[in-house]
C-alpha cells in the first residue's frame, strides 16, 4: 500500500514537472526559437504576405521544438502508463507525424503561400504538444477496454 502511494506521488510529480517544462517552452518561445511566424500569426495574417524566412534556420528551430515537445510527451506517456509497447508505438507515431507535418509545412510555405490558414494549423501541430493530448486518452481508453 505504501509503495502504491509512493508510485502515484512519483507519477504526479513527474507529470507536473513535464507540464511545467511544456509551459517553459511556450513562455520563452520568442527567446528560444527562431520563428518569424510567431509575430505573423498574431496579426491579421489572412491579409498580409508570408514573412521572409531563413529556411534552414527555421527548419532546425522547428525541429528542435518538435523534438523537445516529443521527448517531454514520451516521458509523460511512459510515466502515466509504464508500458514499453505504448512508448514504442507513440515513438513511431511521432516519427511518422514529424515527416508528414514538416513536409506539409514546407510545401505550403513554398508552393501555397496564400493558404496561410492551412499553414497556421500545420505549424500548430509542430510547435505545440497536441498529440500528447490525443494519445493519453486514447491509450487510457484502450487499456480500459483490454481489462474488460
Amino acid at each position: 500500500m505504501l509503495n502504491k502511494i509512493r508510485e502515484e506521488k512519483t507519477k504526479i510529480f513527474i507529470s507536473i514537472l513535464v507540464i511545467f517544462c511544456f509551459g517553459i517552452i511556450r513562455a520563452f518561445e520568442n527567446r528560444l526559437f527562431y520563428d518569424p511566424f510567431l509575430d505573423y500569426f498574431e496579426k491579421d495574417f489572412n491579409n498580409i504576405q508570408l514573412p521572409q524566412v531563413d529556411s534552414l534556420k527555421l527548419f532546425l528551430n522547428l525541429l528542435l521544438r518538435f523534438v523537445l515537445n516529443t521527448a517531454l510527451s514520451l516521458i509523460l506517456i511512459y510515466t502515466l502508463f509504464r508500458d514499453k509497447g505504448i512508448l514504442i508505438f507513440s515513438s513511431i507515431l511521432y516519427a511518422f507525424f514529424s515527416v508528414v507535418l514538416f513536409a506539409m509545412f514546407f510545401i505550403i510555405v513554398e508552393y501555397f503561400p496564400e493558404k496561410s490558414w492551412l499553414l497556421f494549423y500545420v505549424r500548430r501541430f509542430i510547435i505545440q504538444p497536441i498529440f500528447v493530448l490525443l494519445f493519453i486518452p486514447a491509450f487510457y481508453y484502450q487499456l480500459q477496454n483490454l481489462k474488460k
